[in-house]
């Protein structure tokens, strides 16, 4: 069984990629990786002789490549599509929206086609398209916006995208959306909150806090650091998007957390307390 995952390079991606490998010994997994600044090749380096993984080098936005994965025409069959491909860094999206709304919008929309004409090849049932070629579009929790007093986020939560990156994401999920009441197609959505674990890139908030703060040099909180969020370990969130996957309900959006709020100031503060490092290297 071949399963399409891309942006598998990535910090979620390649803890997905791992995941599988372990977890489902009869899947090959096909890592589709634009190899941008957050996707890492030694990622899963140790990964390049394994018969179940193969890697391709492209993007999502790439319509004929993808064509070729998803046809089969490529690889042979797949059983299903990940997509975790996107820009994702909130300060890069208000440098440059236009690169996000490429990748995250158009490439989902790429992504979203090639499936539709291949699960279309499976006839329909009921006004649906088969079942037996899935998407599963890997979002984030900030399409709901700032998180309020009560401390969660629900699916039924309105959209409240505050910057670009979200504003994105946003869009890809609302495609997603209109391509399963649309055309039948079995899509499903899942909105994790803020990941943490192996592999993740140095700019994220605990890896960058932890590493300036083990060279001695400030740790940058935005704002007064009360912003509260909500912290999942990534090998909790790729058993949920295990599960999203194989049982999930086509049309539904599913959030995934840890139910671990924290305000920013106090993960900043734990840090430097594990570490033993002085408060004083806070800047607000």
């Amino acid at each position: 069984m071949q399963l399409l995952l891309t942006g598998g390079l990535g910090f979620i991606g390649s803890n997905l990629v791992r995941y599988f490998l372990k977890t489902q010994p009869s899947y090959t997994i096909i890592n589709l990786d634009a190899v941008t600044y957050a996707g890492h090749p030694e990622n899963l380096a140790d990964l390049e002789r394994d018969p179940r993984y193969k890697f391709v080098h492209g993007s999502i936005d790439d319509a004929a490549l993808v064509a070729e994965i998803v046809s089969g025409r490529k690889f042979g069959p797949i059983k299903g599509v990940i997509n975790l491909a996107a820009e994702s860094h909130v300060d890069r999206s208000i440098a440059d929206p236009s690169i996000f709304v490429r990748t995250n919008v158009l490439g989902t929309q790429v992504l979203l086609d090639a499936v539709l004409k291949q699960a279309g090849k499976g006839g329909t049932k009921n006004g649906a398209l088969s079942d037996s070629l899935r998407y599963l579009q890997v979002s984030t929790d900030e399409v709901y916006g700032s998180l309020g007093p009560e401390g969660l986020f629900t699916e039924e939560t309105p959209l409240a995208a505050n910057s670009p990156y979200s504003a994105s994401k946003a869009g890809a999920d609302l495609l997603c959306r209109a391509y399963f009441h649309t055309f039948g197609l079995p899509v499903i959505v899942t909105r994790c909150s803020n990941n943490y674990g192996p592999y993740q890139h140095p700019e994220k908030l605990i890896p960058l806090f932890i590493t300036n703060a083990l060279s001695n040099r400030q740790v940058p909180v935005y704002g007064d650091g009360l912003n509260v969020r909500d912290w999942l370990h990534v090998e909790d969130h790729c058993r949920a998007i295990d599960i999203a996957f194989h049982q999930g309900r086509p049309g539904e959006v599913y959030n995934i957390g840890g139910n671990n709020e924290w305000k920013n100031i106090e993960i900043t503060k734990l840090i430097l307390s594990e570490l033993g490092k002085p408060e004083s290297l806070i800047k607000f």
